[in-house]
């Protein structure tokens, strides 16, 4: 982000936490307008500093995006590609499930397609894709599988699962199927 004056940066700043506080709340299609008002700034300045809702959705994320992309880069190194493929991925899943807003945001507007990159999906596929191909040539992992196909599997059983009473539980039961058709154990 360019250098920006001191009420700039309070201002993004400010927009950022009620943001964040708002999407906890309502989800994805929360309120811009709430979240201006709440923030004490304009419309005008939540746009300038988020031009679209998907970049004010990206910022909200990121910091825990970066934190699981992090883990799917450790996890890399890790002997048994098959237990650390599905830790990463479980990881996914509950934070997914337990963050209201995510799973919309990781699919919102059919985003997943390379022609319309979304930062939070491109970040989390980079970081697992050497994972996904290590555990693919030791044959843990069905062959054509993409990292993109794992994102987009884990956002469907959030969104699955987001209205269930205990959506996490509910999750990651869901990925245990899902894991038994794609990566059997050995």
């Amino acid at each position: 982000m360019p250098a920006q004056r001191a009420d700039a940066r309070r201002n993004y700043e400010r927009i950022l936490a009620v943001a964040e506080e708002e999407v906890a709340a309502h989800g994805a299609d929360a309120s811009l307008e709430q979240i201006a008002r709440t923030a004490g700034v304009g419309s005008a300045t939540v746009r300038r500093h988020f031009p679209t809702r998907g970049a004010l959705l990206e910022a909200v994320f990121r910091e825990r995006i970066e934190v699981l992309a992090a883990r799917a880069r450790e996890l890399a190194k890790e002997e048994d590609v098959r237990a650390a493929l599905l830790e990463w991925l479980g990881a996914l899943t509950v934070y997914s499930a337990s963050v209201q807003g995510l799973a919309t945001a990781l699919l919102r507007n059919g985003e997943l397609d390379p022609e319309h990159a979304n930062p939070c999906v491109n970040t989390l596929a980079e970081a697992g894709e050497p994972l996904l191909r290590r555990a693919e040539r030791a044959g843990v992992m069905a062959p054509g599988t993409t990292a993109v196909d794992l994102v987009t599997l884990i956002a469907g059983i959030a969104l699955a699962t987001q209205h269930h009473p205990d959506p996490t539980a509910e999750a990651d039961r869901l990925l245990g199927l899902a894991v038994a058709g794609i990566s059997p154990p050995g």
